[in-house]
């Protein structure tokens, strides 16, 4: 399998010479979701993460033969989003506290209502303990585990160390298995997500 920095420098070769209207569709299908809920936990409401990811997106476009010597286009666009998250923030004068949605993935047992029952109420629980999580430490978090960026991508995208990041992602995994402790001996799924 090709690595996925090189897929979108791929793409976006396409779209930068060729002006390819489904690669950049195909480009703007695999960051999308990603950027909203990455941009969702600056300024905490859907819609306005969808305005500004959006317009991140009209941007790239009308940038697009710039942007060819972009080295990580993944790392480059979310710093784009990030920074338009922190304008809005600043132009609205206000800070919000972030909340991370429901988890993308989701297990079902089929054979077993009450195992499934069980596993959404834990993830429920998971979920609720993140939001404990302070601000920077849930960003870092989410983007570590939940989107698998490498601690070097997300210290770029933050703009802070290595090393802060190893230590909120430390900070964050501490918190969390205290608080899920109860309930990793009973469910696997959630003891390899806390890994």
């Amino acid at each position: 399998m090709i690595e996925k920095g090189l897929d979108l420098k791929r793409l976006w070769t396409k779209v930068a010479i060729d002006n390819d209207h489904q690669s950049f569709e195909k480009f703007f299908i695999l960051l999308n979701t990603k950027l909203i809920k990455f941009c969702e936990l600056y300024v905490n409401k859907k819609e306005i993460a969808e305005e500004i990811v959006a317009d991140v997106f009209v941007n790239f476009w009308n940038q697009r033969m710039k942007l060819v010597e972009v080295d990580n286009l993944e790392t480059y666009i979310f710093i784009s989003v990030k920074n338009r998250s922190l304008n809005h923030i600043k132009k609205n004068s206000l800070m919000h506290l972030v909340q991370i949605e429901d988890s993308p993935m989701e297990f079902v047992a089929y054979s077993n209502p009450e195992a499934e029952i069980e596993k959404k109420e834990l993830f429920y629980k998971l979920d609720q303990a993140i939001d404990t999580l302070p601000q920077q430490c849930k960003i870092i978090f989410q983007l570590v585990k939940e989107d698998g960026m490498k601690y070097k991508e997300v210290s770029e995208i933050l703009n802070i160390s290595h090393k802060t990041v190893q230590s909120q992602v430390l900070r964050a995994m501490q918190k969390l298995s205290k608080e899920m402790s109860p309930y990793l001996s009973k469910n696997s799924t959630v003891s390899k997500f806390m890994k």
